[in-house]
């Protein structure tokens, strides 16, 4: 491994100031980012902890109804908070979802949002890959590619964005807050993840130095806590990366669709928000039809990357059954298996 300076700033300025120098990354649990160091991914010159920071991990209510979350808030953590879980039930079940109870203990709000892509071609540093070094190719092109990007990707990088919490937030409008050199600014979740284009390596909307402080949802974020579902498809039930999967949530009203918030993981370099299919189930019903209209409006600018085509209907029925699980309403309880298609529990509404 690389030698590196390691740094552990005792405020936000001071972190921010550490991690505008050349080569410098954040390090909070490391989940992610040290796996992609031991493999010669990453090669950082100075790591900046943040763990020690004060005030990063809280969860708190805010009086606007909306709800703030700590950067440094643990994944474990976020979905077994009782009025989280509550108001937020598709976030708190794809947080569950995700790697396993041992790295969900460790993990962090920020992490997630944070983490790199698990393009095999990425984590082998022996491949030619744009991301980790521009200009060298994209191996994945024409190599093993059934788990790529079917929306958003280039000949330049056809990899895909690997976060399940990321795919709710998008679907409720999330914020999150940045501090930097700059000082202190919010950006929609939606824009904080970049596709390829030309320059693949530009995976964020992050300048150099800014640090995620916090995660903020509005207040109507939880005007979908009674109809409101995350579905991951994977190649195995535990501890795997999304193929597809879909975020759902509805406002229903005497059997019609008020509200529509949609949502594709898997399928793209960064979470996919459809509202053309949003708009398209405002004032339906609550029937398959509409949520098959729906689905193909979603990826109707979907095309195969590689060995993959089959993606492209295994995601529209993923969105046919979101929706489906969302309009049967939120259960009383999260599933055994969270966000599993084989899960068998029924929809009974999360409240009355």
């Amino acid at each position: 491994m690389k030698q590196f300076e390691y740094v552990r700033p005792s405020t936000i300025p001071e972190a921010v100031a550490a991690a505008g120098e050349p080569g410098a990354a954040y390090l909070a649990s490391g989940t992610n980012l040290l796996d992609l160091m031991k493999g010669g991914a990453v090669r950082p010159d100075r790591l900046v902890d943040v763990t020690h920071l004060p005030g990063l991990d809280r969860i708190e209510p805010l009086p606007d109804g909306g709800m703030r979350i700590g950067a440094l808030v643990r994944n474990a953590d976020l979905a077994r908070d009782p009025a989280f879980a509550r108001a937020y039930p598709a976030v708190a079940e794809a947080l569950l979802s995700g790697a396993s109870a041992q790295l969900r203990n460790a993990a962090t709000v920020g992490g997630n949002l944070m983490q790199r892509t698990r393009c095999g071609y990425f984590h082998d540093a022996a491949s030619a890959c744009n991301r980790r070094e521009p200009g060298s190719g994209c191996d994945a092109l024409h190599g093993e590619n059934r788990l790529h990007a079917v929306l958003g990707w280039t000949p330049s990088c056809i990899a895909t964005h690997p976060s399940d919490f990321c795919v709710p937030l998008v679907a409720l409008d999330a914020i999150v807050e940045i501090e930097g050199p700059a000082g202190r600014r919010e950006l929609a979740l939606e824009d904080l993840h970049l596709l390829p284009g030309e320059t693949p390596e530009h995976e964020s909307a992050l300048e150099p130095g800014e640090l995620i402080v916090a995660l903020r949802l509005p207040p109507d974020a939880a005007d979908f806590a009674r109809h409101a579902r995350y579905l991951k498809l994977r190649d195995r039930t535990s501890y795997a990366f999304a193929v597809v999967s879909a975020a759902a949530a509805l406002t229903v009203e005497d059997g019609v669709i008020r509200q529509a918030r949609l949502a594709l993981g898997g399928v793209a370099a960064k979470p996919w928000r459809t509202r053309a299919a949003e708009g398209e189930l405002a004032g339906a019903g609550l029937d398959e039809a509409a949520f098959r209209r729906a689905a193909e409006i979603a990826l109707a600018g979907a095309e195969p990357s590689g060995d993959n085509a089959f993606k492209i209907e295994l995601a529209k029925r993923i969105v046919v059954r979101a929706l489906a699980r969302a309009a049967a309403g939120t259960p009383d309880s999260l599933p055994a298996l969270p966000a599993s298609p084989f899960s068998t529990q029924s929809g009974a509404h999360r409240h009355d």
